[in-house]
């Protein structure tokens, strides 16, 4: 792996370093229609609107999310390069895969 690989990859394993911010890129990146509006995030956590709102920012300048404005909403969606990157980096091309029960 090249050092600007690694610095883009711990950028977005930084951002995932808080349980918050996993939580909510796991709700988005769940989510069946593709995105999901912050009202909808914010009521799962005993947390105010603009503590939600850090947390979905620094997932969004880690470039795990995308989000877009809708009148007074904000709805967010997963970016599947960065996932995708980040589950490569997780399971190395060659490693025998091991299935558990």
């Amino acid at each position: 792996m090249d050092a600007a690989r690694a610095g883009a990859l711990a950028v977005m394993f930084k951002a995932l370093g808080d349980p918050v911010r996993l939580r909510l890129l796991s709700m988005i990146a769940s989510v069946p229609s593709g995105e999901i509006c912050v009202c909808d995030l914010s009521g799962a956590f005993p947390l105010t609107g603009p503590t939600i709102s850090h947390h979905l920012r620094i997932l969004r300048e880690a470039g795990l999310v995308g989000s877009s404005r809708r009148g007074t909403w904000v709805y967010y969606r997963p970016v599947p390069a960065a996932l995708t990157a980040l589950a490569a980096a997780l399971d190395p091309p060659g490693r025998p895969v091991t299935v558990t029960s």
